[in-house]
């Protein structure tokens, strides 16, 4: 039978109102595949626009292509990001990073947009002329399933895992210094901190070799993609996780120390 897309959008609403975990993974559901993972993330946009919302970007998932044979994917996942799940670090109000499930935390390097992605993907510089700026960046994933168990399809479906996105200080992509970030995009490293303890050392290696790349190749698949909205100008895009995704607790304090690239650290209290 074919997938039901308002009633597993309506399941996903209610999973996430309750915190209630799902009983099965979506994936485990006979004909449930890529294609109706983004339909049932297009359903679940469709009604947040309709209660008031805003879509401000995208958040890209598996930007390491070292899983995309194990998982039989042919390139990055994505899914929308709201109006009410971004905020600036200084702003960040510790009752509102959501914490339903088992959330865990992601440093991503951030871009805006500032026109379309033209010219070729895997060339960083040509991918840059589309960004307005950049900044280090904390998105929150929590699954609805049980354990973190889940495939491709389950987690775009559902939202994308995205919870939240915690943003830090814009460093500003110019003509000038375009040359110089594309390189240090591909060069850096990250050292994260959990209540001042060394945690794990990520960077680019993470992410396609580079944000930028990462950034690139979301576009390449989305023109791709008759069926998805284009990116814009003016959207976010957080190109992947930099590290291994940390599971996060209240009362903890995260920071995390960019070396090789010009991008202001990121302190996080819960």
């Amino acid at each position: 039978m074919p997938i039901d897309i308002k009633a597993v959008a309506e399941e996903l609403i209610e999973a996430y109102a309750s915190g209630d975990l799902l009983a099965e993974t979506l994936s485990s559901r006979a004909g449930f595949d890529l294609p109706a993972a983004y339909a049932v993330e297009a359903e679940l946009r469709r009604r947040r626009i309709t209660s008031g919302r805003t879509v401000v970007g995208r958040k890209v998932a598996f930007a390491n292509p070292a899983v995309w044979a194990k998982l039989k994917l042919e390139t990055v996942a994505w899914a929308s990001m709201y109006d009410d799940t971004v905020q600036r670090a200084q702003e960040v109000d510790c009752t509102a990073v959501p914490f339903t499930y088992a959330p865990k935390l992601e440093p991503e390097i951030v871009f805006k947009l500032k026109a379309t992605v033209e010219g070729d993907p895997t060339d960083p510089s040509a991918v840059l002329n589309a960004v307005e700026w950049l900044s280090l960046g904390y998105e929150i994933v929590d699954c609805p399933f049980a354990a973190w168990q889940f495939q491709p399809s389950d987690l775009v479906a559902a939202y994308g895992f995205h919870a939240g996105l915690v943003l830090g200080a814009p460093t500003p992509v110019t003509s000038a210094n375009i040359a110089a970030l594309a390189q240090q995009l591909a060069q850096f490293k990250l050292k994260l901190f959990k209540n001042d303890t060394f945690v794990e050392e990520g960077g680019s290696r993470n992410v396609l070799g580079s944000p930028a790349l990462a950034l690139g190749e979301l576009a390449a698949a989305i023109r791709r993609s008759t069926w998805a909205d284009p990116l814009k100008p003016g959207e976010l895009v957080s190109t992947g996780s930099l590290t291994t995704p940390m599971l996060i607790a209240p009362g903890e304090t995260w920071r995390a120390e960019l070396e090789g690239l010009g991008v202001a650290p990121l302190v996080m209290k819960l």
